[in-house]
């Protein structure tokens, strides 16, 4: 099995990927069949989005902050591995970003897509599901649409649901909701589509965020899922995706 190897800019990431090519050597991205991302969730994300024009699968290991989507770190039998992992299929959201200027920038998102204001004063956010206006003002500090494999991570800590990998469900998650106080988000089908229109975008600014890539002062956000792109995480046997997600519901 052909190698890559992939590391964040963290001394424990950059330290293991000397000793892994030392070890395993690197026949570089192109004439890899896996990439092996050493870092964390940050990293695997980046890596994720990288992949998507070649859909090579991911095995990661953990070397960074957050590692929710990677595997343990260790050095020894790593071939032994990755021909053990489990395959997990994802699919990322796209997003279409309007700005008050009039761009329009698309981006794609593993985890979630989330709106939040960027100043002192609270978000006026108009949803509307498939076409249909569903909420015509949610005052908040932001609101997200996540993935299953998103919703144990921010949406968690905004109190949204928890989805299981192979739901095929998004999960639409208020970020401190002012108004309506007691809404507590949606849980949607994978393949609808949403658009959250910004209300008063030049007094009340609101940045766009997917995963880790921000966009500023956006007027309208359209999200749905990807559906054409298919990408592959890999995970030790016991400790997949769908097993993580199960474990952190009985986490206290």
């Amino acid at each position: 099995m052909n190698i890559a190897f992939t590391a964040s800019a963290r001394p424990e990431a950059q330290e293991a990927l000397i000793r892994l090519r030392h070890r395993y050597g690197d026949v570089g991205e192109e004439l890899a069949d896996v990439i092996v991302a050493l870092g964390g969730d940050g990293h695997m994300l980046d890596t994720l989005r990288k992949r998507l024009k070649d859909r090579k699968p991911v095995y990661g290991m953990h070397r960074g902050t957050i590692g929710f989507l990677m595997n343990d770190y260790a050095e020894e039998g790593l071939p032994e591995r990755l021909a053990r992992a489990e395959p997990v299929t994802i699919h990322p959201l796209v997003t279409r970003c309007e700005t008050v200027k009039g761009a329009i920038i698309e981006e794609r998102a593993f985890n979630e897509v989330s709106l939040l204001r960027q100043t002192a004063q609270t978000a006026k956010i108009r949803i509307l599901i498939d076409g249909a206006e569903r909420m015509p003002e949610l005052v908040c500090d932001g609101v997200m649409v996540a993935t299953p494999a998103g919703s144990t991570a921010y949406n968690f800590s905004a109190h949204g649901p928890i989805l299981p990998i192979d739901s095929r469900l998004l999960a639409l998650t208020p970020i401190s909701a002012f108004r309506p106080r007691r809404w507590r988000g949606a849980i949607l089908p994978h393949r609808a589509h949403v658009r959250l229109e910004v209300i008063e975008p030049q007094r009340r600014s609101v940045s766009a965020s997917a995963d880790n890539l921000e966009t500023r002062d956006v007027a309208a956000v359209e999200i749905e899922e990807d559906g054409d792109a298919t990408l592959t995480l890999l995970f030790d046997p016991g400790h997949a995706l769908d097993e993580r997600i199960v474990r952190e519901q009985f986490s206290v």
